[in-house]
């Protein structure tokens, strides 16, 4: 029985990770970019070196590059690269005569017509500007005949921890949804040169292990329970001809750790107060206690499986992955599949028992079929949420790029289609350009949550980790209190829901140090709790300046998300280029220039994230040299009296069946008259 169990689990992973490869497709990467057939001279990146530190809630990633021109006329280089979600750039640095020019914050449009006219003067000149949602372009001009030119890029990203496990990603994988983009350029994401990574990790409670799923070349050292750093270096490397081997930047570098088992639940603090005349800044991170019931009962499945022409070359692979997950249903099941390619099809005709004929039958016939055709990503979604059964838990997952190209594409009508719906939305997200604000959205306006998925990672972990989160209760209409000193600003501003083993990461303004009360209420299996906690804000703070950025993209992202939400509106675009300025952040309305010295008062460009960056890099400098610090605030006053969850937690038959799909939206429905028969409904 056990054998037969452990060749279960093996034929299960393998067309996960099949099915995962399939539908994420083939990729592009990050890479020095010349129009197709245009003739031009290329440019080659000779070097790529990438420093990370991680510590205090968020990650700090330097990337410097050397663009080298073998020809003998000068050229401009375009460099495409993609950023984490939730990542802000904040530092575009570029070396003028020897010296290095800090970029500053103007308007997308005006930043492009100041780089074109000094480009046509031949002045040097460079621009960093967001693409898409999380694709950004650098333009660099000139690179000398027979020279070379060297930038800089920084960004910053908060950091979160599922189940006690860490997750960093350096994206290098640029998705490959933009057809467009492919049709015209040719990316060379070769380093001829040398790569290296070095990455520090400063972690406030104990790291048990590290892990490079794809990267395993990478050199790992710990220097302490709660810090390690690891490092890589292609020029320790030698190719099979003897000669030194060269990096491709094609595949992301991923990173997971995994903290010690048995940890409380916890609130950590992080803050910056210049002074104490000066307004603070605040990061909140709280870390629940494990106090959530798993859910058991019988479920209805909706399977939305995208049919169009992308699908391609996955479709097998994706029938594959869903026979796979078949095996895993429970004999209470039924189980409904809707396809979607120009329109929608209801291909089991309405419900079916999940016994093994009847699902054999449904894998069969899907075999059978052929992808083609576009992407009416609305049409499937409104078939598969008709004819929900309100006696009984219902999970709806949809399979797709989530890049709608037939019928309606607004993001605001999709939010209209589940507004007064019952759902719990929960979406998956493959690759480093998917839709992710579309899939995003429509998981925070139901209470789901959004889990990002790369190539690179180890794809069973994180099918346990959401497993364990769609098949245990949640707390949900989650509201934070406090109390004892004035605050503001605070972001999110709506919070929704938290799942098993997450975070809650809480940016805000505070105005006078001292002591503060926290209250968190929530509701848990329809039953109000709340948590209390008490600590000190500090009157001044002046470790890390970086916070006040990482206030300042998550109140932008929340502005962006209402654009596309209810439309485009002025006074929005007004506040988000304010911030941006304010801030020195690159957003989708504006970008960061680098001129010559003389040349920014000239286009009356005020020099104000030069003088961020140098306060930024100071106290990096500082904090270089520190220990780790405990940023835990709430040991004398526990806000959690129980551990955190841990990653041995069980997803549960369910979790397994449907995230084996690898689907990129779950959408979970508790029902009213499920909700009265079980106390401990999600």
């Amino acid at each position: 029985m056990m054998k037969q169990s452990l060749k279960q689990l093996k034929r299960i992973i393998s067309a996960a990770v099949l099915l995962l490869t399939g539908i994420a497709g083939a990729t592009q990467a990050a890479g020095l970019m010349t129009p197709i057939n245009s003739g031009q001279s290329e440019l080659t990146l000779q070097d790529h070196k990438v420093k990370v530190t991680i510590a205090d809630g968020f990650a700090t990633t330097t990337v410097e590059q050397v663009f080298a021109n073998p020809h003998a006329q000068d050229l401009e280089a375009i460099y495409s690269f993609p950023v984490p979600s939730r990542a802000s750039v904040g530092e575009f640095t570029y070396w003028i005569d020897g010296a290095p020019v800090h970029g500053e914050v103007v308007e997308k449009q005006k930043a492009r017509d100041i780089y074109e006219q000094e480009k046509q003067q031949g002045n040097h000149v460079a621009l960093t500007e967001q693409e898409s949602y999380q694709r950004f372009e650098i333009r660099v001009f000139p690179v000398k005949a027979q020279n070379s030119v060297k930038i800089r890029l920084v960004y910053l990203q908060p950091i979160e921890v599922d189940h006690g496990v860490g997750r960093f990603l350096y994206p290098l994988e640029s998705g490959g949804v933009d057809e467009a983009q492919k049709a015209f350029w040719s990316t060379d994401p070769v380093v001829k040169g040398q790569f290296s990574f070095e990455l520090e990790l400063k972690s406030g409670f104990p790291v048990e292990a590290l892990r490079f799923p794809k990267h395993a070349q990478f050199q790992l050292e710990q220097l302490g329970p709660q810090h390690w750093r690891a490092h890589y270096d292609s020029r320790a490397e030698i190719a099979e001809d003897g000669s030194a081997s060269h990096f491709s930047l094609d595949e992301d570098i991923l990173l997971y750790w995994r903290l010690q088992q048995g940890l409380p639940g916890a609130v950590e603090l992080v803050s910056y107060k210049p002074d104490a005349k000066s307004q603070g800044t605040f990061m909140l991170t709280l870390t629940p206690s494990d106090d959530l019931q798993p859910l058991n009962s019988g479920r209805d499945w909706v399977l939305i499986l995208d049919m169009s022409g992308s699908m391609s070359g996955k479709y097998q692979t994706l029938i594959e992955g869903v026979r796979r997950g078949f095996e895993k249903f429970g004999p209470e099941d039924r189980v409904r599949i809707v396809l979607f390619n120009n329109s929608s099809e209801d291909f089991s005709g309405g419900y079916v028992n999940a016994t093994p004929a009847n699902l054999d039958d449904l894998a069969n016939r899907l075999a059978a079929r052929s992808p083609g055709g576009g992407t009416n990503l609305m049409a499937g979604l409104k078939m598969g949420i008709k004819s929900l059964d309100a006696d009984r838990t219902t999970g709806i997952w949809l399979v797709t790029d989530g890049v709608a190209n037939v019928g309606e594409t607004q993001q605001k009508k999709f939010l209209e289609v589940i507004k007064d719906k019952d759902l719990r939305l929960f979406t998956m997200i493959l690759g480093n350009e998917a839709n992710r604000p579309l899939l995003d959205a429509l998981a925070k306006r139901s209470n789901g949550f959004a889990l990002e998925v790369s190539n690179a990672d180890d794809i069973m972990g994180q099918l346990t980790l959401a497993a364990s989160k769609v098949n245990h209760q949640a707390l949900h209409d989650i509201e934070v209190e406090v109390d004892g000193v004035k605050v503001g600003d605070l972001q999110p501003a709506t919070i929704g829901s938290l799942y098993r083993g997450q975070q809650l990461q809480l940016f805000g303004h505070y105005w006078k140090g001292g002591d503060v009360k926290v209250t968190v209420k929530a509701k848990r299996g329809g039953q109000p709790i709340s948590y209390r906690t008490q600590f000190k804000l500090p009157e001044q703070s002046t470790e890390l300046p970086e916070i006040e950025r990482l206030w300042a993209f998550a109140q932008i992202d929340e502005l962006m998300a209402e654009q596309r939400d209810f439309g485009e509106d002025a006074d929005r675009k007004d506040a988000v280029v304010d911030l941006a300025k304010q801030y020195g952040l690159v957003t989708e309305y504006t970008s960061m220039l680098v001129l010559e010295a003389d040349r920014f008062a000239e286009h009356g460009i005020e020099q104000k994230n030069a003088q961020r960056i140098a306060t930024e890099q100071k106290a990096r400098e500082i904090r270089k040299s520190q220990p780790v610090v405990d940023r835990q605030v709430d040991k004398q006053n526990p806000q959690y009296n129980k551990p955190r969850s841990g990653f041995s937690g069980g997803g549960g038959s369910m979790g397994w069946s449907g995230l084996t799909l690898l689907l990129l939206v779950v959408v979970g429905r508790q029902f009213v008259g499920m909700r009265r028969r079980m106390a401990q409904g999600s």
